[in-house]
């Protein structure tokens, strides 16, 4: 099985190739992420994993159409992006993403929606809070983390009985939502 982590920054993956535009972070392939194609064949990768890269980058639409091209049919892709209602709270973030994100790649989709990039979605979640590992550098200590684990399980739960409705109606009421996974299948 081949592996992609793309945008891995200072999280290199065993058993991935790891590709970053960062030379100083030592991945396995430097690349600027916005400029396509990327120095892959066609149908290379069985899975793609791009944790919290397609914010960042210029076009997640034609981003999305590369890894496209270099995925197997079949094979996944796993994206982690920003939700928008927290997608900007990093200086470099260029978009926030909702639950709308996978129509565009779904032929099913309205004409004018739909970009000519088929995946199928598979899975999708919500979580309310996605980097514990950061919380202690901005002063949360560790009795606070573990409540505020507590109170992730239980939001993040309600979320993701209709992401859609939190998306809608209540995202903001709980301060927005750190993360939003989708889990693509590549169909060609």
């Amino acid at each position: 099985m081949k592996k992609l982590n793309l945008g891995s920054g200072g999280y290199k993956k065993d058993g991935y190739i790891n590709v970053d535009w960062l030379e100083l972070l030592k991945p396995d392939v430097v690349h600027d992420l916005n400029h396509v194609p990327y120095p892959f064949p066609d149908n290379e990768f069985d899975l793609i994993e791009a944790d919290h890269v397609l914010e960042h980058l210029d076009k997640p639409f034609n981003i999305m159409k590369e890894l496209h091209r270099i995925l197997k049919n079949g094979g996944w892709l796993i994206v982690k992006v920003p939700h928008f209602s927290r997608g900007f709270t990093h200086a470099e973030h260029a978009h926030g993403f909702d639950i709308t994100f996978p129509l565009y790649f779904n032929p099913e989709f309205i004409k004018s929606g739909y970009m000519g990039t088929h995946f199928k979605l598979r899975g999708m979640r919500l979580d309310w809070l996605a980097f514990f590992h950061l919380l202690p550098h901005v002063g949360y200590g560790p009795i606070i983390i573990r409540i505020l684990k507590g109170f992730n399980r239980c939001v993040s739960f309600f979320a993701n009985l209709s992401p859609a409705f939190c998306s809608r109606i209540w995202c903001y009421w709980v301060g927005g939502f750190d993360q939003i996974t989708f889990e693509f299948e590549c169909i060609k």
